[in-house]
């Protein structure tokens, strides 16, 4: 399949996957990374957001681009004279089917291998460290809600793992290990209960004796945040969490986003955030109200005394559906495995098959 036909695949998928990949371009927004850095990564506490977005090296990649199973090295960023050529050569290549003011560089965003099936990165870069000399590869991932046909955190492993393990022959060289780049693996999960960060990392217990084992224990990184639909308080403690949900959050106006954003952050909004933004609020706006008057018919049909409240809750989950089908239904004739096209949609593969009746 060539890159054209999986690019027109998820612009067929519908409102969903226009939805999906608005929220992507505006979390891909340097000020945006630039305060989740500040909040997440310890190298970045209480650093100027400015002064992080500068350490952000080119564009964080955020469109899908694909590409051969066991190449993943080769495609990263690499101070390799002959990569960055090849690099070069690819971006040429994809940049011209991009708008202007997005273009590839740094590393892919997604991750294949010959029996494993198709992993995504939602968005994923180097930054270098305040001292300009190390780098971090950073991966932000945005999630709907806490998904309940498997345990996110153990993705958050996989795809942490696999930013380690491509390292080599890119990174560093044979058993050269001391130079392998701290990862963080960034996971922003929407609809949660309340506002969360817990950082997830590697630990050295003394269980007989003592040893000094050399090595670094923060290579390894998950951080997982939690995004709820009320706004929390403007407050130190909450700055990202309050960012996120201004920004994701369907209960905020797009002019309070906005003032939000620009007043409390110093995020200036006219470099083509707005439009992101008034196209997101759009979006949603657009699968909510389908997804009401969906579910309000099916409400008033069974007689429901609260047909609104229920009809907006089913509406909504009526809504998203729909755009999912038609995009499993636009990779299955594309010759994807249903193994692939489970991991795509998140969804178990019995119910992939009953979507396509086989």
């Amino acid at each position: 399949m060539t890159e054209t036909q999986v690019t027109q695949t998820l612009l067929a998928a519908g409102e969903e996957t226009q939805y999906d990949e608005c929220i992507k371009k505006i979390l891909a927004n340097k000020k945006i990374l630039a305060y989740i850095l500040r909040n997440t990564v310890k190298e970045f506490k209480g650093m100027n957001p400015d002064e992080i977005a500068a350490c952000i090296e080119g564009e964080p990649q955020i469109s899908t681009v694909p590409i051969a199973g066991g190449r993943t090295n080769q495609f990263f960023h690499s101070d390799s004279k002959k990569t960055n050529q090849k690099l070069e050569r690819m971006k040429e290549s994809y940049n011209k089917n991009l708008p202007e003011n997005q273009t590839i560089s740094g590393m892919n965003t997604e991750d294949s291998e010959i029996g494993e099936g198709l992993i995504r990165y939602d968005i994923i870069f180097y930054v270098r460290t305040k001292d300009g000399v190390s780098q971090i590869i950073v991966n932000v991932e945005a999630q709907k809600n806490e998904p309940n046909t498997y345990d996110i955190l153990n993705r958050a492993i996989f795809y942490t793992s696999r930013m380690i393990s491509s390292q080599k022959n890119r990174d560093f060289d044979n058993m050269q290990y001391n130079d392998m780049k701290e990862v963080y693996s960034i996971w922003l999960c929407m609809n949660m209960k309340g506002p969360s960060i817990h950082h997830i990392h590697l630990t050295n217990e003394e269980l007989i004796g003592h040893h000094d084992w050399k090595g670094n224990l923060d290579i390894f990184n998950i951080v997982m945040v939690g995004i709820a639909e009320n706004l929390p308080e403007q407050s130190e403690r909450y700055e990202l969490n309050r960012l996120l949900t201004t920004l994701l959050s369907q209960n905020i106006k797009e002019r309070d986003k906005l003032s939000i954003i620009e007043k409390e952050y110093g995020i200036v909004t006219d470099d083509g955030l707005t439009e992101e933004v008034e196209q997101m609020c759009n979006l949603g706006q657009g699968l909510l109200e389908r997804g009401i008057s969906q579910g309000i018919v099916e409400g008033e049909a069974r007689g429901e005394s609260r047909g609104i409240a229920i009809g907006e809750e089913r509406g909504r989950e009526a809504g998203l559906l729909e755009g999912k089908v038609q995009m499993i239904r636009k990779l299955y004739q594309l010759e994807y495995s249903i193994e692939a096209i489970a991991e795509i949609a998140e969804m178990p593969e019995k119910q992939i098959r009953e979507i396509l009746a086989i």
